[in-house]
């Protein structure tokens, strides 16, 4: 037992602490429900998607990329200019991470019910972006170094098939888009939380995919592939979170479902018989 009258621990260290302990409870959990859950995942056609992309990235090699190196009319270019940056990934990796922090930091256990899943479900879609759009990102650049495709501008010196593998030079990664594959990510993350707007959010991505084509960053194929791998790996994403159970539930018919208590919160009470005890961490995950 502690000591009644011994000093409190110094700020660090209990911010340490309630991080470990946090930390260890959140991979003992995801572990547990790898174990005991069977291994079933959506049944989705990837093989039609993942031909469909490189069709499509070599139909648009062979008659778009030449085409696009042109001055495009004043209102494109004005208005893919000022909306092209929401392809950087910090606009989505950032504020997921920052929660993260904040949660790692949360007595769990202190919380009503209608509070726990408030934290839980925003905690969940927090890690839900981080690596639905955080792996694809880090692919990409592994991919355009293996590739170092020359970028539009260098299209007068070295045409619209030059490659350069394994230079790490910004001039030399065009293929394929890193914003075209964050943009893929995020509408995929939309669409898989939010399918009603589904159409809405895959006509925005492809507009902001389509902006590097505008601003002269990339070539269509670039973004046709980076949009693909983008959508993909999300999607993929959520079908392991649906085997598992968390944030999304799988759809035998189409992509995984987000689950009912994402958006609709339990009914609770402030009173103590509602609050989840210490003895009760398994029923949080």
């Amino acid at each position: 037992m502690k000591d009644a009258g011994a000093p409190p621990r110094p700020l660090l260290q209990r911010m340490l602490a309630r991080s470990r302990t946090n930390t260890a409870t959140t991979f003992a959990v995801i572990g547990r429900r790898f174990r005991r859950r069977p291994a079933q995942y959506d049944r989705i056609f990837w093989l039609p998607w993942t031909i469909g992309c490189v069709l499509l990235a070599g139909l648009a090699a062979i008659y778009l990329d030449h085409a696009s190196i042109r001055d495009w009319h004043p209102v494109f270019g004005t208005l893919a200019e000022m909306s092209t940056p929401l392809g950087l990934g910090e606009w989505y990796l950032w504020p997921a991470a920052a929660w993260l922090l904040v949660a790692n930091q949360i007595d769990w256990t202190g919380l009503g019910r209608k509070q726990l899943m408030a934290v839980y479900n925003r905690t969940s879609i927090a890690l839900f972006v981080l690596v639905a759009v955080g792996l694809p990102g880090l692919l990409t650049i592994v991919l355009k170094i293996l590739f170092g495709r020359a970028r539009p501008a260098l299209y007068e010196t070295y045409g619209a098939f030059s490659f350069h593998p394994f230079t790490v030079k910004a001039i030399f990664a065009s293929f394929p888009s890193g914003h075209a594959t964050t943009i893929g990510s995020v509408a995929a993350v939309l669409v898989l939380l939010f399918p009603r707007g589904r159409y809405w959010f895959l006509l925005l991505g492809l507009w902001l995919a389509a902006t590097r084509i505008f601003v002269g960053a990339h070539y269509p194929s670039d973004t046709i592939v980076g949009f693909g791998l983008g959508f993909g790996l999300a999607v993929v994403a959520a079908i392991v979170c649906a085997r598992l159970g968390f944030l999304f539930r799988s759809n035998p018919v189409g992509l995984p479902l987000p689950r009912r208590t994402v958006w609709r919160m339990p009914r609770s009470s402030t009173a103590p018989g509602n609050q989840i005890t210490r003895n009760q961490p398994a029923t949080l995950h």
